[in-house]
């Protein structure tokens, strides 16, 4: 994305952002599109949404603008001078220039005021490429040369980034985060400040640290968020969580910490567990559960009882359970729903064996499958099927972040292409037969114990799963079990 960084000193604006710029000018106030939709467009990319700042108060904001035909949806002047505006079908965030007094809150500032100048407005923000502005003529105002900082793909704060992160301690996650999104790498100063902010860091609400850590595991270059989070010791802090009316800690991923000192057994891996990982997560789906299950997938590699020398190489029998055992934790605390803890623990879990069954041809993957859809972790055939795809692409980035020139993936491919079709004979519950309607009527009472029976038959492939065959095999086991019934 950077080699199509815009150069022009002029922005081009949508129409109606243009012209409700031109609408507050025009009343004698100063009004710029600011911040992140700036920046995404001088990126070449379409920003997600469009924030105005302006000279005007809210309320005139509000008097201009509903003059003009604008709705001024629900004001929020009295404390964030921010008021979201309906303008053209489209909801645009329109504050006021305001400056900040930070005190003991970890985020939040102690105080908001109006400023009297754009310059004002911009010195209070986090890193230079979000101070950047532009006029409804698409000039654009740049004071802190974020321009200069994308094009190096140079990420910095604006002033003193012991300053910023010590306001406001939710920076610290952003810095990882945008460092992922946009690919950025943040200066030296900026990461040399980031443990002087830590102990504020514990002051931060769970659902913020979440919000932000979600985003960086989605992003396009997450490895190189990831890095930072872990490298610098934020991810060895703790944040806060609150039950029955009290706070307590959090731990944040302190589980991941040794991996940067964890080598591997070189006749296998090009790099150490930490980049290994990197690695994967890069190369995994930009899911939530793709890109935690990266993440753990060996994170118990080094671990005591876990790591050993074996006929002089280094093992880590075991991480695979381990690992499951530690995203289950990890996710657990951060306050996910079950379904999504038990998906991830279960890539964790079965990414070995997976390999292994890729490379021994001779391995019953059928009788495994078995296995699985009658364990009760779930409860259609489409969601086993899920399952193993995602299995299957986490098993894909596993090989690639070995490194190695030997780790090609053509065997992964054939093998998923084999599950889906065992998956097709494979259900996972009665509901998945495809039994003839008339089916219940036929077996009476006894229709929960033929489904039962013909669901293990066809899993264990002694029947087809089709309308004909199931009706003929359901009128066997009456036959069977009438005299058993009558006695």
């Amino acid at each position: 994305m950077f080699d199509r960084l815009r150069t022009s000193s002029r922005l081009a604006l949508p129409q109606a952002v243009r012209e409700l710029l031109r609408v507050l000018a025009a009343a004698g106030y100063e009004a710029y599109a600011v911040g992140g939709c700036v920046r995404d467009t001088l990126l070449g990319r379409a920003p997600h949404d469009w924030d105005i700042t302006t000279a005007a108060r809210p309320e005139d904001i509000e008097r201009v603008l509903t003059a003009a035909g604008a709705t001024v949806i629900a004001p929020v002047g009295e404390t964030f001078a921010v008021s979201p505006v309906r303008w053209r079908g489209v909801t645009y965030e329109v504050a006021t220039f305001r400056g900040e007094v930070y005190g003991t809150d970890s985020h939040r500032p102690a105080a908001v005021y109006y400023a009297d100048s754009l310059s004002e407005d911009l010195a209070r923000r986090d890193f230079t490429v979000n101070a950047m502005a532009a006029d409804a003529d698409g000039r654009i105002y740049d004071p802190y040369d974020g321009r200069r900082d994308l094009k190096r793909r140079r990420l910095a704060t604006v002033g003193s980034p012991a300053e910023r992160f010590r306001e406001d301690a939710l920076r610290l996650f952003r810095a990882c985060r945008f460092a992922a999104q946009l690919d950025m790498r943040p200066t030296r100063e900026l990461c040399a400040a980031m443990p002087d902010a830590f102990d504020r860091v514990r002051g931060l609400s769970l659902m913020r640290v979440k919000q932000e850590t979600e985003r960086l595991l989605l992003a396009d270059a997450a490895a190189r968020g990831l890095d930072l989070l872990v490298r610098s010791g934020l991810a060895a802090c703790s944040c806060r969580g609150r039950r029955d009316g009290a706070d307590y800690a959090v731990p944040i991923l302190p589980e991941l910490m040794h991996l940067p000192d964890t080598p591997q057994e070189p006749a296998f891996h090009a790099y150490n567990a930490w980049m290994h990982t990197l690695v994967t997560v890069q190369h995994a789906p930009a899911t939530l559960a793709g890109r935690w299950a990266a993440l753990f997938h060996d994170a118990a590699k080094g671990l005591p009882g876990i790591r050993a020398v074996r006929h002089g190489k280094l093992t880590d029998y075991g991480h695979d359970v381990r690992g499951a055992q530690l995203a289950r934790d990890v996710l657990t605390r951060w306050g996910y729903p079950p379904a999504t803890v038990q998906r991830v623990a279960f890539l964790v879990a079965m990414h070995m064996r997976y390999h292994y069954f890729v490379q021994h041809e001779a391995a019953d993957a059928r009788k495994w499958l078995r296995k699985l859809a009658r364990s009760g972790q779930f409860r259609t055939t489409d969601e086993l099927r899920e399952a193993m795809r995602e299995l299957g692409e986490l098993c894909v980035a596993d090989v690639i972040g070995c490194g190695r020139p030997q780790s090609h993936t053509d065997g992964h491919t054939a093998f998923a292409a084999y599950i889906e079709a065992l998956l097709s004979s494979m259900p996972v519950h009665t509901r998945d037969l495809h039994y003839p309607a008339t089916l219940p009527r036929q077996a009476g009472a006894q229709t929960g114990a033929v489904l039962r029976s013909l669901l293990q038959r066809v899993q264990d492939g002694t029947l087809d799963n089709t309308p004909t065959a199931l009706a003929a095999a359901a009128a066997r086991y009456l036959t069977r079990h009438a005299g058993k019934e009558r006695s």
